[in-house]
C-alpha cells in the first residue's frame, strides 16, 4: 500500500471513529428501541410464529429435508422464545441491572433474532424470501440498540452472514430435493441483496457517527456557555468583595498615615500601634489584590483540552530532559478519552503542582495514568514510590499554607483543590508511609461549575 493510500485510509478511519456514548444516553437508546418498540413487535410476531410453526398446515407440503429443517426450527423457536422472554424482563427492569449486562443481553438477543429469521428464510424461499426485508430492519434496529462500534459492526455483519447461509442452505436443499415447478435461481439477485445488507451496515454506522458528533457538539456548545457564565458569576462575586473591602481599607490606611504624621514624638506607644495598623492594612491589600487577579480568571478562554496532551506538556515542564532528574516517568493513557472543557492555565496549574509534589518526594519512579471515570469523567492518577504521606496529614495536605517542606509555600495542593472544585471535580490522596503516594484527580467532561462562597 502506497503512502498516499495509507494516509487516505487513516483519514477515513479517523472520520468514522466514534467514542462510546454516555451511560444515560446508551440507556435511553436501549429503552426507546428495545423496550418501547421491539418488545411489543416481538410479542405479536412470536405469537403468530407459534401458531404457524405448530398448528397451521402452512408447511404440510414440505419434503423430507425441509421437514428436518422445520423440526430444527421449531425447537430453536422454543429456545429463542424463552430467551426473548428473559431478555424482555431484564430490559423492562433495566434500571435494576448493570448497564454492561444489558448491553451484552441486547447483543445476544440480536444474534438470536437473526438466526430465527434465517431459519424462517430457509423454509420460505431462501434468497427469494420476502423475509430479506426483515434482515434490513434488523440491521437498523441493531444500529440503534448497539451503539458501540465493534459490537454493532460485528452483529450486523453476522446478520448479513446468516442471510447468506440461509439462502445457500435453501439452494442446497433444492438441488437434492427440487420442488415441482421451482425455477433455477440466478446469482445476480442474491449478490445485490447481500451487497445491500453490507452497505446498510456501513451506512447505519456512518450515520450514527455523524449524529453522535453533532449531538456532542451541541452539548459542548451548551456546556461552554454554561461554564463561561459560571466563571463570569464567580469573577463578579470576587470583584465585588474585593471592591467593597478595598475602599474602607484605603480610608483606614490614609487615616492612620495622617494620625502618625500628627503624633508627637513622645508618644511612642501610639506610633507603634499605628505602624501595626498600617502593616496589617498593607497585608490585607495584597490579599485583595490577589483576589482581584482571581476575579479576572474569566478573561481566559475555555478550550477543549485532551488530558494526555496536557499531561505530556506538564511532564516536560516538571521533568525537563536537560535536568536529568533521577526519576523514571511511566505513562499510561487510555484511548478515546472525552475532552475537558476548561481554561488551559487551570488544568496546567493542577497537573504541574501535582507533578512537582511527586518530584519533590524524591521518588525513583512516577506513574502517570489517564483513564475514563464514572459519569463521563476523566480520571488522572499520579503515583510515586517516595516516602508517602502519614495518615494524620492526609486530610491537611490540601489546606492553604500547610506544608512539611522547609521552603514550601503550602499553596500548591491548595491551588489544585481550588481549581478542581471550580469545575465540579475532586482530588484525593491515597498513601501509606514508606509505600509512596497516589493522587487521584477526577475531572468531569460535562458538569456544572461550582461557585465557592
Amino acid at each position: 500500500m502506497s503512502f498516499s493510500n495509507w494516509k487516505v485510509l487513516q483519514k477515513i478511519t479517523a472520520l468514522l471513529a466514534s467514542t462510546p456514548p454516555e451511560p444515560e444516553h446508551l440507556e435511553s437508546r436501549i429503552r426507546n428501541m428495545e423496550r418501547n418498540i421491539v418488545i411489543p413487535v416481538k410479542l405479536v410476531v412470536l405469537s403468530l410464529l407459534f401458531y404457524y410453526l405448530f398448528f397451521s398446515k402452512w408447511f404440510d407440503t414440505v419434503m423430507s429435508a425441509r421437514e428436518v429443517v422445520l423440526e430444527v426450527l421449531q425447537r430453536f423457536y422454543l429456545v429463542a422464545l424463552l430467551l426473548n422472554v428473559a431478555a424482555a424482563i431484564m430490559i423492562i427492569g433495566m434500571a435494576q441491572v448493570p448497564l454492561r449486562l444489558v448491553e451484552l443481553v441486547v447483543f445476544a438477543i440480536a444474534l438470536i433474532d437473526s438466526l430465527l429469521v434465517g431459519g424462517l428464510t430457509v423454509i420460505s424461499g431462501g434468497f427469494d424470501s420476502m423475509l430479506y426485508w426483515v434482515f434490513l430492519a434488523l440491521i437498523v434496529r441493531n444500529a440503534v440498540s448497539i451503539p458501540a462500534a465493534p459490537m454493532q459492526i460485528l452483529v450486523n455483519f453476522l446478520t448479513s452472514l446468516v442471510y447468506l447461509v440461509a439462502g445457500l442452505l435453501e439452494v442446497a436443499i433444492n438441488q437434492f430435493e427440487p420442488e415441482p415447478g421451482a425455477m433455477e435461481a440466478t446469482a445476480e439477485p442474491f449478490v445485490l441483496r447481500l451487497v445491500l445488507l453490507l452497505v446498510m451496515t456501513l451506512c447505519c454506522y456512518a450515520v450514527q457517527v455523524l449524529l453522535e458528533r453533532q449531538r456532542r457538539a451541541e452539548e459542548e456548545a451548551r456546556e461552554f456557555a454554561l461554564r463561561q457564565e459560571q466563571l463570569r458569576v464567580t469573577s463578579r462575586l470576587a470583584a465585588e468583595i474585593a471592591h467593597q473591602l478595598k475602599n474602607p481599607l484605603s480610608i483606614i490606611n490614609n487615616a492612620a498615615f495622617n494620625l502618625q504624621r500628627n503624633v508627637k514624638e513622645g508618644k511612642a506607644t501610639i506610633t507603634q500601634q499605628i505602624r501595626i495598623i498600617r502593616e496589617e492594612v498593607d497585608r490585607s491589600d495584597r490579599i485583595i489584590t490577589d483576589m482581584m487577579g482571581y476575579a479576572r480568571m474569566v478573561d481566559g478562554n475555555l478550550e477543549r483540552l485532551q488530558a494526555p496532551e496536557m499531561l505530556d506538556l506538564a511532564i516536560e515542564q516538571v521533568f525537563p530532559p536537560a535536568a536529568h532528574f533521577p526519576v523514571q516517568v511511566h505513562r499510561d493513557y487510555a484511548l478515546g478519552l472525552p475532552p475537558l472543557l476548561m481554561q488551559r492555565n487551570h488544568l496546567s496549574d493542577m497537573l504541574v503542582n501535582l507533578l512537582q509534589n511527586a518530584r519533590e518526594a524524591e521518588p525513583g519512579n512516577v506513574w502517570i495514568a489517564a483513564h475514563s471515570g464514572e459519569n463521563y469523567s476523566v480520571l488522572i492518577t499520579i503515583t510515586d514510590d517516595g516516602p508517602g504521606v502519614p495518615a494524620e496529614l492526609r486530610e491537611k495536605v490540601f489546606e492553604p499554607y500547610f506544608t512539611t517542606k522547609e521552603k514550601g509555600s503550602g499553596l500548591g495542593l491548595a491551588i489544585v483543590k481550588h481549581n478542581v472544585e471550580i469545575y465540579g471535580g475532586s482530588v484525593k490522596v491515597e498513601s501509606e508511609p514508606g509505600k509512596g503516594a497516589k493522587f487521584v484527580l477526577q475531572l468531569p467532561a460535562r458538569s456544572l461549575i461550582k461557585i465557592r462562597r
